[in-house]
């Protein structure tokens, strides 16, 4: 990776980074209020948990891409070199996934085995158990 290529996706990590800091929590509603246990609708209360559900994971997801773009962002100042290669292969993430997530850690190998069901296949045939 060249010097301009890694300064581009430091811009972008500083960009990324501003966007992430300056947004607040998303907010978690109370499950009932007392309004609506008065007269409200039942019906809102599976669609509030939903909700809240959702804001839930949003918020636990954008503190852990931070977490990745300041480590992104250390990487780069720190050993700038090692930056874009894989941290379980070592082989060079290619420019294309490093432009569209710049705080990525693994190549697209290395990400598919982590993701991958742990144990192996859970589905049977019907022969099996016979």
């Amino acid at each position: 990776m060249t010097q301009a290529q890694r300064e581009k996706l430091k811009q972008k990590l500083l960009a990324l980074h501003a966007e992430l800091t300056g947004k607040t929590p998303a907010r978690i509603e109370p499950n009932r209020t007392d309004d609506a246990r008065v007269g409200g609708d039942e019906d809102e209360q599976p669609l509030n948990e939903m909700m809240q559900a959702i804001a839930s994971n949003r918020n636990r997801n954008m503190d852990g891409v931070l977490q990745r773009v300041l480590k992104a962002l250390g990487k780069l100042r720190d050993d700038p070199d090692s930056y874009g290669e894989c941290e379980e292969c070592g082989d060079e993430i290619p420019l294309g996934r490093m432009e569209a997530m710049p705080y990525v850690e693994f190549c697209v190998n290395c990400q598919g085995q982590k993701d991958a069901p742990k144990g192996g296949p859970t589905r049977r045939k019907l022969t099996d158990y016979t």
